[in-house]
């Protein structure tokens, strides 16, 4: 195989590649947070429930097994209703599309070249040639560079969102269930542990208004970690 044969060929793997990089790692990549986020079950330890097994104030609709008071969230209900999380993961969206759009004109401009020396390297001495096939490949080796370190940032970005998400998450569970005497609230996910459990128990809504309200009130605060 020629050089020539060879940077066509790495330039079309490069676009499979960058392809396939936008379709699951930018579009998909960020659905997977529900998965992550709760991939075990939250417990909250709180003061001993009421024996007679009623509810203090009548806040949450949790039912209550013996002494032990329970309920349960649909995860990626919570996730996905939650503004935060919505507003973040669209901001790592648009940067992705960003990143698209500079890795797509960098290999047109490559292309081009390999497109001019295809034409124009017949008129080339030897030595010229050879000087400008390596420095096509030295070029491709730098694109493919650049794109690496365009993805690798853009991991580093979802994974502190995840993270980020998760505490945010946790912490307000946890002042629930303080604040409701619930003593474990279980995450409910299709194909998990839980395969049912009672309407009552769900307290969903009740958290995605919560967290959206506490977002709500520090929207200035959406660039930090909690």
């Amino acid at each position: 195989m020629t050089l020539r044969d060879n940077l066509e060929t790495q330039y079309f793997l490069y676009i499979c590649d960058l392809v396939n990089y936008n379709n699951q790692k930018v579009k998909k990549g960020l659905k997977l947070i529900g998965a992550l986020a709760f991939a075990s079950v939250l417990f909250y330890s709180c003061d001993k429930a009421d024996k007679s097994g009623n509810t203090t104030d009548g806040t949450t609709e949790s039912a209550v097994a013996g002494d032990l008071k329970i309920a349960y969230v649909y995860t990626d209900s919570v996730i996905n209703k939650y503004d935060y999380f919505v507003m973040r993961s669209g901001e790592i969206t648009e940067k992705g599309k960003k990143f698209e759009g500079d890795l797509q004109g960098r290999a047109r401009g490559f292309e081009q070249e390999v497109a001019n020396f295809q034409q124009t390297g017949g008129n080339m001495t030897p030595n010229q040639q050879r000087a400008k096939q390596e420095e096509l490949v030295k070029k491709e080796q730098n694109l493919m560079t650049y794109r690496d370190n365009l993805m690798q940032e853009l991991s580093v970005d979802e994974s502190a969102l995840y993270a980020e998400v998760y505490d945010r998450v946790q912490k307000y569970m946890k002042t629930y269930a303080e604040t409701n005497n619930i003593e474990v609230i279980y995450s409910y996910t299709r194909g998990g542990a839980l395969w049912y459990a009672s309407d009552a128990l769900d307290i969903t809504p009740t958290i995605i208004e919560g967290l959206n309200k506490d977002y709500a009130a520090t929207p200035a605060d959406t660039t930090k970690t909690k």
